[in-house]
Parts: structure tokens; C-alpha cells; sequence
């Protein structure tokens, strides 16, 4: 058993040995083999690149050639252009070269033409001297003459006729005056006439006549019960807060409204004419109706003005004089609304100044703010004149600061 056992191991190692030997064999066959694959593809690859090579080379000289070609082409197009240039500019400077020519020509010509001119005027002035000297001679003799014919001297014969020529003179100017007062009188109050005529024609306002009473209508007598209120209080939380005098009497459906101030006096009306309309009456409505007219009045107030300076077209006046000529809407004078007669006024300036050649807007300016004070005059003393001017000057003092 042992033997057995011992022969397999030794027929064990036997074959492991010669698989080892015939591995062995195989890898270095292999090994032969790929350095042959490897050879006959290094000596392909060389082939290739000297292939590639070779082709490379003959492109490059290919490309050389065609750059030489396009330089060599290039090179002639510049030639060629430059040539067409110079022959260009030669030909330029052949004709400047020309029209110097010319121009040199035509100024010895005229150079020519002026030495005989000059030639010409010379000999003409010898001969009017010539005549001068001789006409010298001859008045000479002449005022020998009349002086021997006279009796008189040259300074008496001067002096004689300067005191008769300046008698006749003073004479006939004064006549000429007189006649030119007279006519300049004629003419300047037909103008007058005229530019006034024209300008009233042309600017024509409507008188409005107004009263210092107003009349709110009311829907129903009822309606002058709860105005009045009990015991009186909402007539007189009404006065109070507007200063207008409310007369309640037996004219049907309406209650008048007095004062003296136009503003108070369309507060108070506005502001019944809400309180109507709200049907709720009692103190603190009132007042709060009061204020809300008061508002309205004030916004109606700056329209007003706006739209006087856009209807005039008179410009950059201060805000404050511009809500001034508002409160005219609310002042008459004469019958006549103020602010339409200041509007009036204004047109009837920038008409008159076209027609004289001044400035029109410093004269619709004018013309505008002429009655300006009128809006502050029951609350400053001095006539409205004065406090015109004062507001107009202060205003400016403003926007100049």
C-alpha cells in the first residue's frame, strides 16, 4: 500500500513538472510570436509614416508653391494700384499746375487793366484841377465884380443876407409848428379813438348786477321750522359760524341770506343748500357743514384764479395772488363782478399795447392785478390802490427770495 501510495505521488509530481516544463514551452512560444506580430506591425507603422511623410512633404511643397503664386500676385496688384495712383495724382497736380497758369494769366491781365486805369484816373485828376484852378480864377473875378457892383463887402454882403434868411426862417417855423402841434393833437385822439373803439369791440364782457342778499329756495315751508329750530339754536349755531344774518319771513319757500361779505354769504348758502339736501339739522351737522362749504368755496376760490390766468394768458404770478383774483368772483363793484371786470380789463390792455407796439403781457399783467386790492380792502385799511400795490410788491419780494 505504501509503494502504491509513494508511485502515485512520484506520477503526481512527474506530471505537475512536465505540465510546468510544457506551460513554459507555450509562453515562450507565445512570447516569440507576439515580438514577430509586433515587429511586422513596427515595420507597417514605419511604412505608414514614411508614407504619410513623403505625402506631407509634397503638400507643403504644394502650398509653398500656390503662396508664392498668391504673393507673387499680390505683390503685382499693389504695382499695379500704386502705378494707377501715381498716375493719377500726376495727372491732379498737371491740373492745378494749369489752373495756376490760368490764374497767374488772369491777374497780369487784370494787373495790365489796372495800371491803365490808374493811368487814366491820373489824367482825369490833372484835368479837374486844371478846371478847379480855372473856376477858382473865375469866382474870384465874379465876387470882385459884385463887390464893385455892390458897394459891399463879401462878410457884409454875408452877414446882410444871413439876418434876412434867418427872420424869414424863424417865421415859417413857427408857422410849421403850430400847423405840426395841431395836427399831432388831431392825430393822436383819433388814434386814441380808435385803439379804444377797437379794443372795446373786440373785448366785450356782460355786466352781472348783483345784490348782497342771496335766496336759497327750500322744498316746503316746513323745511324753515327745522332751519330755525328749537328754541332758535340751529338759526343761530348758523349765523354764528358763517356771519351771515338768515331771514326767515313769509316768502314762500325761501330764506334769505344777508351780509355785507360775498364769501361768508356763499359759505352760508351752500352750506344750507347740504343741509336741505341732508334733511338732518341740528348744530354739530351745521358744523360740519360748514367746514365742508367752507372747502368748496376755497377749491372754487383757486379754480378761479387759475382759470382768470389761463383766460389772459398771464403767467408765473405767486399762488397767493393768484387766489386773491379767485376771491373777486365774490366781489362786485358798480354792479359789475370784479374778477370779469379785471379779465375785461386785462384783454382791453393787450389790446391797446398791440395797437401801440409795447409789451401786451406786462399790460394784460396790468390790466389783470389793476384791482386786486379790492379783495383784501374791507380787511386792510387804505384804499384798494394802495393795497394792490403793496400785495403785488410783497409777492414779488417773495418769489424773489
Amino acid at each position: 500500500m505504501c509503494v502504491i501510495l509513494q508511485g502515485f505521488i512520484v506520477g503526481l509530481i512527474v506530471g505537475i513538472v512536465v505540465a510546468i516544463i510544457a506551460s513554459l514551452i507555450m509562453f515562450r512560444i507565445g512570447i516569440e510570436h507576439r515580438k514577430k506580430i509586433a515587429e511586422a506591425e513596427i515595420g507597417s507603422a514605419e511604412q505608414q509614416a514614411r508614407k504619410i511623410l513623403s505625402e506631407a512633404q509634397k503638400t507643403a511643397e504644394s502650398k509653398k508653391r500656390e503662396a508664392l503664386i498668391e504673393a507673387k500676385e499680390e505683390i503685382h496688384k499693389s504695382r499695379l494700384e500704386l502705378e494707377r495712383e501715381t498716375k493719377e495724382r500726376r495727372n491732379e497736380i498737371q491740373r492745378y499746375e494749369r489752373r495756376v497758369l490760368q490764374k497767374e494769366e488772369l491777374l497780369d491781365k487784370k494787373s495790365e487793366a489796372l495800371e491803365q486805369k490808374d493811368e487814366m484816373l491820373n489824367k482825369k485828376l490833372k484835368e479837374a484841377q486844371t478846371l478847379q484852378d480855372d473856376l477858382t480864377q473865375l469866382q474870384k473875378k465874379q465876387v470882385e465884380e459884385l463887390e464893385r457892383i455892390s458897394g459891399l463887402s463879401v462878410e457884409d454882403a454875408k452877414e446882410y443876407l444871413l439876418r434876412n434868411v434867418e427872420s424869414e426862417v424863424r417865421h415859417e417855423m413857427a408857422i410849421m409848428i403850430k400847423d405840426i402841434e395841431t395836427k399831432a393833437k388831431e392825430e393822436a385822439e383819433r388814434k386814441a379813438r380808435d385803439i379804444i373803439a377797437c379794443a372795446i369791440q373786440k373785448c366785450a364782457a356782460d355786466h352781472v348786477s348783483e345784490a348782497t342778499v342771496s335766496v336759497v329756495p327750500l322744498p316746503n315751508d316746513e323745511m324753515k321750522g327745522r332751519i330755525i329750530g328749537r328754541e332758535g339754536r340751529n338759526i343761530r349755531t348758523l349765523e354764528t359760524l358763517t356771519g351771515i344774518d338768515l331771514i326767515i319771513d313769509d316768502t314762500p319757500e325761501a330764506v334769505i341770506l344777508s351780509g355785507f361779505d360775498p364769501i361768508r354769504r356763499e359759505v352760508a348758502r351752500i352750506t344750507l343748500e347740504k343741509l336741505i339736501i341732508d334733511g338732518r339739522i341740528h348744530p354739530a351737522r351745521i358744523e360740519e357743514m360748514v367746514e365742508k362749504a367752507k372747502k368748496e368755496v376755497e377749491n372754487t376760490i383757486r379754480q378761479e384764479g387759475d382759470h382768470a390766468t389761463f383766460e389772459t394768458g398771464v403767467h408765473g404770478l405767486h399762488p397767493e395772488l393768484v387766489r386773491l383774483l379767485g376771491k373777486l368772483k365774490f366781489r362786485t363793484s358798480y354792479g359789475q363782478n370784479v374778477l370779469n371786470h379785471s379779465i375785461e380789463v386785462s384783454h382791453l390792455a393787450g389790446i391797446m399795447a398791440a395797437e401801440l407796439g409795447i409789451d401786451q403781457n406786462l399790460a394784460r399783467r396790468a390790466g389783470l392785478l389793476h384791482d386786486i386790492g379790492k379783495a383784501v380792502d374791507h380787511e386792510v385799511e387804505g384804499s384798494h390802490v394802495t393795497i394792490g400795490a403793496d400785495l403785488a410788491k410783497n409777492t414779488r419780494k417773495a418769489m424773489m427770495l
